[in-house]
């Protein structure tokens, strides 16, 4: 289930039903926060309640709705961080669902009640090609400040080109207003390549002729403000890998669970230009050591980081709170 401008059921080729409930507005003008009226008579029959985002407008609503139903409800987190209602609203959910160990921290959700079940990419759209021939520096995601572009683009070797998609995350707030600007202004005279949003088709192209994917994340922008939520998961690094392109990405927040240091790609301090600029220098100048650790991330991706996996790990909770 999910919110549009207007109510209608999608059946997608394998049988999934996708309701679609017409949004009437957003609290707070937030995308997080959709309003739709028809939400408590849609679950109306549901063994499991699955809702994203604790402290969002629908999952609030499917909670009290649930619980009046005495159907079992699960919650999976993605930044909007825990609490709520003084405490009470954690309490209203049976299970947690958590993208990755720093997810379950970050939302305090209780270790008898939590299972990581990661995230995923399929493994059918991102897959290696050997016929195509890999060189430069990808990175995917949005153009905003917390994820340290400007960093990627001052640690940049020479020589080396940079594909950067993605869009910039509208913050009105001066000066992170500028950073689009700021980003253009670093990127003179070096080989680099904005290239917005791309078609569905064209994405898994580009990490298959990448050398290496980079997420330089950072715990603090180049403002000085401080994020408190940077990366629970990173799902563009599941895509890499999936692809079998290595991935050099910040030591922090739920990527060091996913990135295995030294093996299928490499973990760097957070802002740390000269150590990032050193990382991807080795995987660009040994191609190599870059094969290898893609093929390695593929194969750990294909065993842990499937939509499949993930889907496996969900319907395994929800048949355990069923059968209590």
């Amino acid at each position: 289930m999910t919110f549009g401008r207007s109510s209608q059921l999608v059946v997608e080729p394998g049988g999934l039903r996708v309701r679609i409930l017409r949004t009437l507005a957003h609290l707070r003008s937030h995308p997080a926060h959709p309003v739709a009226w028809g939400l408590p008579a849609a679950l109306h029959g549901a063994s499991v309640v699955h809702t994203h985002h604790l402290r969002s407008a629908p999952s609030r609503l499917a909670a009290v709705t649930a619980c009046i139903a005495r159907q079992r409800l699960v919650v999976t987190d993605h930044g909007l961080g825990g609490g709520g209602w003084a405490g009470l609203l954690p309490r209203l959910f049976d299970h947690f669902l958590t993208v990755s160990r720093h997810s379950a921290q970050t939302l305090r959700a209780p270790p008898a009640r939590t299972t990581v079940i990661y995230g995923g990419a399929d493994p059918r759209r991102f897959f290696p090609d050997p016929t195509e021939q890999r060189s430069g520096v990808l990175f995917v995601g949005r153009l905003t400040p917390h994820k340290g572009v400007d960093r990627l683009i001052r640690a940049l070797p020479a020589g080396a080109e940079l594909t950067c998609v993605g869009t910039g995350g509208h913050d009105p707030r001066p000066p992170e207003s500028g950073y689009g600007q700021l980003l253009r202004r670093l990127a003179s005279g070096r080989e680099v390549t904005f290239a917005g949003e791309v078609a569905e088709h064209e994405l898994p192209v580009l990490y298959r002729r990448a050398q290496v994917v980079v997420l330089p994340s950072v715990h603090r922008t180049c403002y000085g403000r401080e994020v408190k939520i940077s990366e629970l998961l990173g799902l563009t690094v599941l895509e890499a890998m999936a692809s079998g392109t290595p991935v050099v990405c910040s030591r922090l927040g739920g990527l060091p669970e996913v990135v295995q240091d030294g093996t299928t790609g490499f973990l760097s301090t957070p802002g740390d230009v000269d150590e990032l600029h050193d990382r991807i220098a080795t995987l660009l100048t040994d191609a190599r050591l870059a094969a290898r650790m893609g093929n390695r991330a593929r194969e750990l991706a294909l065993d842990r980081y499937t939509w499949q996996a993930c889907a496996a790990r969900c319907l395994a909770v929800y048949n355990t709170l069923l059968r209590a």
